[in-house]
């Protein structure tokens, strides 16, 4: 059966993104925890590749790319020029709407701008959204208040419902993922 990718030019781009997040952490769940953000790309490609049969028709060398860069110009140095030039408009394109616009005031009109481009987009580009919260929802980092895992929880099903036509499987596992994360928030003692 032949790869629908090619694995070396999939090795370049995750050597491109090792570099371009080298250094970069996130909070566990466990007190003081960092993890190495190259964690959470790879659970996005994961994600991706499981949803794969769950996707009639889907292009998976455009998804695993985008998967593997959607957060680079967000948060690295690199440009939506530079993929572009390395890995052509289309995952540009998709990378690009997948990252916020930092000029926008407020959380909400970035998520909701986000998501118009991003629907506006390839259901590939679609896909790496739902599986990139699907990701961000295996545990909150430590020191997230109850408040901030909410605000969480209620952005996830606001790209729930905007993207939950992009690939079935994704749309359960964020809706599974979201009702799960309940048991993250303390209960007030009474």
């Amino acid at each position: 059966m032949k790869q629908p990718w090619s694995i070396d030019e999939l090795q370049d781009i995750w050597h491109l993104a090792s570099h371009l997040h080298n250094g970069q952490k996130y909070g566990g769940a466990n007190k003081d925890e960092e993890i190495e953000y190259l964690n959470h790309i790879g659970g996005v490609v994961f994600e991706i590749l499981a949803a794969a049969d769950h996707f009639e028709g889907m292009d998976m060398n455009f998804a695993l790319k985008c998967a593997i860069l959607h957060d680079a110009l967000e948060d690295t140095d690199c440009s939506y020029e530079r993929v572009k030039e390395l890995f052509g408009r289309e995952v540009a394109d998709g990378v690009q709407a997948l990252t916020k616009d930092e000029k926008l005031e407020g959380k909400r009109a970035k998520m909701t701008d986000s998501l118009e481009r991003i629907k506006a987009q390839p259901r590939e580009v679609w896909a790496v959204k739902l599986a990139d919260r699907v990701v961000n929802l295996y545990a909150p980092p430590w020191y997230w208040s109850n408040d901030k895992k909410r605000e969480y929880m209620e952005e996830a099903w606001l790209i729930h419902t905007e993207l939950k036509d992009a690939n079935a499987y994704l749309a359960q596992r964020l809706e599974a993922k979201i009702e799960r994360y309940n048991r993250f928030l303390e209960k007030k003692s009474s």
